[in-house]
């Protein structure tokens, strides 16, 4: 696997796989690699002649400087693990490679990202966006594969690809759990035994209001969903709740009632670690 720091190393290093004819798949990830990422490199190898993984805490994307500060970074382990997973290029930044002095162009989404996260966290999708599209410049993939656990983000991620013309597919690998139920995040590593525990609610939340979409049908009422969904939440004395809702699968908007497909997206605080999660509901 080659490692390169330096942007301008990336033209140099897949320009022969281009002229080859090869096709590049590419997974970004902040590091911290779980089960999770390694699952999406191996999705990529599976569906393109070269993997590119790129390893870059992005600043732009964090609320609170004491979270950036407290974000895990292994990335001589995430090195191994990604090239055992087939990793071919690894490509490891630093913020001024990524953000030059003097940089004052930004993506700013709207649409997808209006609700949820971004109203929780401003100007975080700002941050996701712009960088997002600075990686596909820099390593032009053919298609680039994304977690479902981050739900907004993939349809804000493809919102962009779709609205600015960008020549790359998005392709959503499935979230990955633990035997408990539990989505795979590098912030469980935060979780004391105590939280950890408490964290479980978040898959018997999304299990309740499964079922109470499933029981309501389409043309049924959402807010009987989210009024599922915290009762479970708020039954857990460890948790604090930012939402529990119901949006269309393809706008991220809320909906009233259920039709087609939605998701239902959770933000909870167990202790002082927020946790995201979601469950994709097709109703006919």
């Amino acid at each position: 696997m080659i490692t390169i720091n330096d942007p301008a190393g990336l033209g140099p290093a897949t320009g022969p796989w281009r002229r080859a004819g090869e096709t590049i798949a590419f997974v970004p990830t902040m590091g911290a690699l779980h089960e999770g990422h390694l699952s999406l490199v191996r999705q990529a190898r599976e569906r393109a002649d070269r993997v590119v993984a790129s390893i870059f805490v992005n600043p732009t994307q964090f609320n609170q400087a004491s979270d950036l500060e407290r974000y895990p970074r292994t990335p001589e382990r995430d090195a191994e693990l990604l090239e055992r997973a087939g990793c071919d290029l690894l490509f490891l930044p630093t913020p001024e490679a990524v953000y030059a002095e003097g940089d004052a162009t930004w993506v700013v989404p709207e649409g997808a990202a209006e609700g949820l996260e971004g109203e929780h966290r401003p100007g975080h999708f700002r941050g996701v966006a712009t960088v997002v599209l600075k990686l596909f410049n820099l390593v032009r993939p053919d298609l680039a594969i994304f977690g479902e656990k981050d739900a907004q983000q993939l349809a804000v991620i493809r919102q962009m690809v779709r609205d600015l013309f960008v020549p790359v597919e998005i392709v959503a690998g499935a979230t990955v759990r633990e035997e408990d139920g539990l989505a795979l995040s590098s912030r469980n590593v935060r979780l004391a035994p105590a939280e950890r525990r408490a964290s479980l609610v978040l898959s018997r939340a999304l299990q309740a209001g499964a079922e109470a979409a499933e029981a309501a049908g389409a043309g049924g009422d959402a807010g009987t969903v989210r009024a599922a969904m915290s009762r479970v939440l708020e039954a857990e004395p460890r948790a604090r709740i930012d939402y529990a809702e119901v949006v269309d699968a393809r706008t991220f908007r809320p909906v009233d009632r259920l039709s087609g497909e939605v998701i239902l997206p959770l933000a909870v605080w167990i202790g002082e670690t927020r946790l995201i999660d979601n469950v994709r509901v097709t109703l006919e």
